[in-house]
């Protein structure tokens, strides 16, 4: 996994604070985990930096799920270990070291300590450890939100076992976050000014399936909507399995909550589906599209799809465009298969080459780019209200209802006294395959 190439490079000046710098790589669950961990550091009297250079500890917090994350990781850690000089100390943390931490503490001697997942607390205890002299002055105050939006995990883990991913064997059984935790950060980000309030988990769709007592998916944002504030409420990812009528009822007719669905299907064909172990097929998947459609007439409706699954012909991939042509989402993204080491896929007939994979992800994307382009266009001339996220001059960046933050396209706005962290109407004047202009 390593590439020795990365050593070559003259090691960067660096000028010590005594902080600790947190990189995060991976999903929105580990910015999450990220954020939890900086508060911890804080609330210890340890200081965080922006900057790796300017760091005393230097914390990634790494993605295992798939092959290109587990490269990425290794790149980024071998990168930031050029910044070690006078006793900087490069700390590991999250997916990749719990699923490879004896491997990797044999290949990675540049890293001081690996820490697997839920250890935040072993990590402070390491660096006041380490430090309790150099930080004992240092600043302890809460640091406002890095944007508009927060992530808030409401679930970890996963009760699927679907035989393409290496998550469950990574994050365990499911487990619903305490309702009123969930309920305390929100309170907390919406008075730091967050305007976006984005609840992630494997799917949490099925909240509260674990422990009876909790309240549902559908329970649990009509108490977070509850709250005083002008927010959003956003909802990263349902499973189909998972989504009841009660839920998209909720979805409906609450105000407060995105009309936007994120729900990972991963294939159309029924073999496929099957040998992926996915409850649901491809009538079951139109169905259930429908009665989305015709409760939430104005949802946008995201999925994600693998191609070049072992097994999967050219007639199961044709089959698969034509779904998507026929149901046209609003907003797709795709993976190519990922052969990943303890899944049952790894054993399966039928594996498929890097090329035919990356020739499908290409005509895939190439279908949905044009179809984005077509929904798009149906915005020209429309009011939408937006969030503001960036102002650079006299142009404004931010998003609709319809666009989430990192994955999905964004709004290039021109207006006068624009601001981060406001909401305003805009009306749409031109249109690209996922970026939107408008005029506030």
């Amino acid at each position: 996994m390593r590439n020795k190439l990365l050593h070559n490079k003259k090691p960067a000046e660096i000028h010590h604070t005594y902080g600790v710098s947190v990189i995060t790589l991976g999903c929105p669950k580990n910015i999450a985990d990220s954020r939890a961990l900086k508060e911890r550091l804080l609330k210890a009297g340890i200081e965080i930096v922006d900057s790796p250079a300017e760091a005393s500890f230097i914390v990634i917090n790494t993605c295992g799920f798939i092959e290109d994350a587990k490269k990425e990781s290794i790149e980024e850690i071998l990168k930031l270990s050029r910044l070690k000089k006078n006793g900087t100390e490069l700390i590991a943390m999250g997916c990749l070291i719990k699923r490879y931490k004896k491997e990797l503490e044999r290949e990675l001697p540049e890293v001081n300590a690996f820490f697997g997942l839920g250890e935040e607390e072993r990590i402070v205890e390491y660096i006041k450890k380490k430090t309790v002299k150099s930080f004992c002055h240092a600043r302890a105050s809460i640091p406002q939100p890095f944007s508009p939006y927060a992530y808030i995990k409401i679930s970890d883990g996963c009760r699927r076992r679907c035989t393409f991913c290496a998550i469950p064997g990574i994050k365990g059984r499911y487990k619903s976050v305490e309702p009123e935790s969930i309920l305390r950060e929100s309170e907390k980000f919406i008075s730091r000014g967050a305007k976006e309030l984005i609840l992630v988990g494997q799917e949490i769709s099925s909240y509260g399936f674990d422990r009876p007592e909790f309240p549902s998916l559908k329970e649990l944002i009509r108490e977070i909507s509850s709250l005083s504030g002008d927010f959003w409420i956003r909802l990263l990812y349902l499973h189909p399995a998972s989504i009841t009528d009660e839920l998209l009822m909720e979805i409906a007719s609450n105000k407060k909550v995105c009309k936007y669905l994120d729900i990972p299907l991963q294939h159309s064909e029924d073999k496929i589906l099957r040998l992926m172990k996915r409850p649901g097929s491809k009538e079951a998947y139109k169905g259930l599209i429908k009665k989305i459609r015709e409760i939430i007439p104005d949802v946008t409706i995201r999925t994600t799809f693998i191609v070049g699954f072992p097994g999967e012909t050219e007639k199961d991939f044709r089959e698969l465009l034509d779904f998507v042509k026929e149901i046209e989402f609003e907003r797709l993204g795709a993976f190519k298969y990922s052969r990943e080491e303890g899944t049952v896929a790894f054993h399966l007939k039928g594996q498929i080459s890097e090329k035919i994979k990356q020739k499908r992800y290409d005509q895939l994307m190439k279908l949905q780019a044009n179809i984005s382009l077509k929904k798009n266009l149906l915005l020209v001339g429309k009011k939408f209200r937006c969030l503001v996220e960036d102002v650079q001059g006299s142009t404004g960046f931010g998003r609709l209802e319809n666009q989430a933050p990192e994955i999905d396209g964004m709004v290039i706005i021109k207006g006068k006294n624009l601001k981060p962290g406001t909401f305003i109407d805009v009306t749409v004047k031109k249109a690209y395959d996922y970026d939107l202009e408008a005029e506030a």
